[in-house]
């Protein structure tokens, strides 16, 4: 039967296409090949030759460098094990040494192939999503400038007890996220050259005082956790970013957030903040604050009630707001260093000071043009509260307003 005309172009319209894909792709693709025995199947392992950097992190990384990248990509694999896959790789000396980055996630590896110390140029390492209880010195010996650890069964003790080596002295990104850290691993805190720093959806308890020493974090995320104070030292953290510290228990925060001055990004939702420190407000940088789900309140301290002051506090304020004179020889040392102490109320119609007895009070002020946040302050009477919502026909937010703040 003779096949119409028409039918017979048409045909070869699609063969002449297919070819020309085909042709396009293997200019795109470089494809290595190894043939197994007779019994194996064909491995393949693609190398990706990026004309663009085109960095494969599957964390929120934006630091990355601008000449080519290789890959060895073995995700979704499904396998518990990978050390053959890389041999055949490492195999090939120059193939080795041109490797870059080599994912390995989404599998179920139970241990860290040892045969990641055969790439000696090996930047990027991604074995999130996997089964692993450790990590080996091996990780240690590569150059990574990126380790990506998420959502694995890490634990306190699953770190070497020292991240230093080839590998942390570039280590720009380490994500262990996801894991079972109940601490802070202090380890981190030797990586001078850290930029990104995840460590949310642990079990994390606390924050090392020591994070002041990650002079280049530019981001902290500690979302997740089980945390209940920060540490005064993170204000110290000079070219910070983002600081994610959503979802934790913190009741408050330190007043050294505000020396910050690069914040941009400031998560704090689903805590139980019921007050930001005042020096917040300093922060011009800051876009993005978020605060919702905290039980932040106009009046946290309305029907507090007031301890009366000690007969040292009395006398104190009465020597510091009549203005009495003394010398050194005429009272005891600690009575001098106690003077010292005195704190002014923050109340412009006040005049007064108080020492150890002070009430409590939430004032509402505006934000960055944005948001109308509560911030503490501290008065030396309850009288002084009164005098301060008078004053300010502003103290009192409308309901626009507080959706503002706990939306965020």
């Amino acid at each position: 039967m003779q096949i119409p005309d028409r039918v017979s172009e048409g045909r070869g319209y699609i063969i002449r296409l297919v070819g020309y894909l085909s042709m396009c792709h293997d200019q795109r693709w470089n494809v290595f090949q190894w043939q197994r025995s007779v019994a194996e199947q064909q491995f393949f392992v693609r190398v990706k030759l990026a004309h663009k950097m085109d960095v494969v992190y599957t964390s929120d990384s934006c630091d990355s460098d601008s000449r080519e990248q290789k890959t060895v990509d073995l995700g979704h694999s499904n396998k518990r094990h990978l050390d053959d896959d890389l041999l055949r790789v490492s195999k090939s000396k120059k193939l080795a040494e041109d490797i870059e980055t080599v994912l390995l996630n989404h599998n179920k590896l139970i241990r860290v192939p040892l045969s990641l110390n055969d790439f000696t140029n090996l930047k990027v390492l991604d074995l999130s999503n996997n089964r692993l209880e450790e990590l080996p010195e091996v990780i240690t010996q590569c150059q990574l400038t990126t380790l990506i650890v998420k959502n694995n069964l890490l634990t306190d003790k699953s770190l070497p007890k020292s991240l230093l080596g080839a590998a942390g002295h570039g280590l720009k990104e380490l994500n262990l996220s996801g894991n079972r850290f109940a601490h802070f691993p202090e380890q981190v805190i030797e990586l001078r050259s850290l930029k990104y720093l995840y460590l949310g959806g642990n079990q994390i308890t606390n924050v090392s005082k020591d994070i002041w020493k990650l002079q280049n974090l530019q981001l902290l995320s500690l979302g997740g956790n089980l945390i209940t104070e920060i540490p005064e030292t993170v204000g110290l953290l000079n070219h910070l970013h983002a600081l994610v510290l959503c979802d934790n228990l913190l009741e408050a925060l330190p007043a050294s957030i505000a020396r910050l001055v690069n914040l941009k990004s400031l998560l704090l939702h689903k805590n139980r903040l019921r007050h930001l420190p005042r020096e917040i407000i300093t922060l011009r940088n800051l876009t993005e604050l978020s605060l919702r789900d905290n039980p932040l309140v106009v009046r946290f301290v309305k029907d507090m009630t007031l301890n009366p002051p000690s007969l040292l506090e009395l006398a104190g304020r009465t020597v510091k707001t009549c203005a009495i004179r003394y010398a050194a020889e005429d009272l005891p040392r600690t009575l001098i260093e106690y003077l010292q102490t005195a704190n002014c109320c923050v109340n412009p119609n006040c005049k007064g000071v108080f020492f150890d007895n002070r009430v409590e009070h939430i004032k509402f002020v505006d934000f960055c043009g944005k948001y109308r946040i509560p911030l503490l302050q501290y008065l030396c009477s309850s009288k002084c509260v009164a005098d301060t919502s008078s004053s300010d026909p502003g103290s009192e937010p409308n309901s626009s307003m507080m959706r503002k703040v706990l939306l965020g």
